[in-house]
């Protein structure tokens, strides 16, 4: 436990130490730490504003501090040698500064480390299209994506480029040559550092959020042009990051939208971070996987986005898996308990059923 003149290297450190993902401090509280899912209030001394504000400006530059006083918010990340790096943003509310705490390790995980499906290395393996990880903030899209981008990085001889904001994870060129652009830092916005992207020779993009249309526009076009692009979305499955995607679009333009999708969409995968019972391991991912095919294609083409569940299931041996198929499977190999895999599953009783080994039916039909 640090002293009551703790400094945040001293509570990063603690982070490390008792494996937490999250850090949050709220001027004259107590902080607290979210550990294997859950907030824990820390027995140390509440933080004033202008303490805070003095502990922030030990970790952060003149010009970042500049950004926060004149915006009220800040997003930055900060690095400790043989601890990690921490992503911060820093925020007002009510007036006051709050500040939340990521951890990132230094080491750029795998799949395997994550725990992720096997199958998801075949996006490795696509040399174009777009692949979308999409989940609620705290799901582990960043972890994943680097776990993906860093494969590529050791096993193919391209070059790699990545719109970041901020910088998470650091890396190391391998077979590949990687760029890493922050925006702020080393591009004034997104705007810019997609206007440029293309000019920098790419055959890999990470873009970072979809946060608007010209971010999808500019996937879909970067994905007919032969680059692999990567990015992220805050949707909870396959067909809502569908719906999620056409919603930046007049509806006029839908059509247009999802012929560019069927075409050039490879996957996505939508994910949760969930307690895990198996000792050594806090969090596991639990992953819904949507690879195109012809029968996928054709049901993003004729708007029939209530089907994609089933084709999933159906696509079982193709290495796809609904939400339900993927709590089932971490039950099985003991990483959650039943309890846990009904609480965030979206058909309880039907799951129920699978745990006991009764499936009446995995949606293996032909889809008409």
């Amino acid at each position: 436990m640090p002293s009551e003149n703790y400094t945040l290297t001293d509570l990063f450190k603690m982070m490390h130490t008792r494996g937490a993902s999250d850090l949050h401090i709220k001027s004259d509280t107590r902080p607290a730490m979210r550990v294997k899912g859950e907030i824990v209030k820390l027995k140390l001394k509440e933080i004033s504003q202008s303490r805070l504000m003095k502990m922030l400006s030990d970790v952060i530059t003149e010009r970042e501090m500049k950004i926060f006083e004149e915006a009220g918010n800040l997003d930055t990340a900060v690095g400790l040698p043989r601890i990690g790096r921490f992503r911060l943003n820093v925020f007002r509310q009510r007036g006051t500064v709050t500040l939340v705490g990521r951890r990132i390790s230094y080491f750029i995980p795998d799949l395997e480390t994550l725990n992720l499906p096997s199958s998801l290395m075949k996006i490795t393996d696509f040399v174009n299209g777009m692949v979308l990880v999409t989940g609620p903030t705290g799901s582990g899209k960043s972890s994943t994506l680097a776990a993906l981008v860093n494969h590529i990085n050791k096993t193919r001889k391209c070059h790699i480029l990545c719109i970041e904001d901020p910088i998470e994870f650091l890396y190391k060129d391998e077979i590949a040559i990687v760029n890493q652009r922050e925006i702020g830092l080393d591009v004034k916005s997104s705007a810019d550092a997609l206007k440029y992207a293309m000019r920098e020779d790419p055959d890999v993009m990470l873009v970072g959020e979809m946060r608007d249309k010209d971010t999808v526009e500019f996937a879909l076009n970067g994905s007919e042009t032969g680059h692999l692009i990567f990015g992220t979305l805050h949707s909870s499955n396959a067909t809502q990051t569908i719906q999620r995607i056409l919603s930046f679009f007049p509806q006029e333009r839908h059509q247009e939208i999802r012929k560019g999708l069927s075409s050039q969409l490879k996957a996505v995968v939508s994910q949760l971070l969930l307690p895990s019972c198996k000792e050594g391991v806090p969090m596991v991912p639990a992953c819904e996987i949507l690879f195109n095919n012809p029968t996928v294609s054709r049901l993003i083409s004729e708007s029939e986005d209530q089907k994609i569940s089933r084709a999933m299931r159906a696509g079982k041996a193709e290495g796809m898996q609904d939400f339900d198929q993927a709590l089932a499977a971490l039950h099985r190999e003991e990483f959650i308990t039943e309890e846990t895999a009904l609480e965030h599953s979206e058909n309880p009783q039907g799951l129920s059923m699978r745990l006991k080994g009764i499936v009446s039916d995995d949606g293996g039909g032909l889809i008409t």
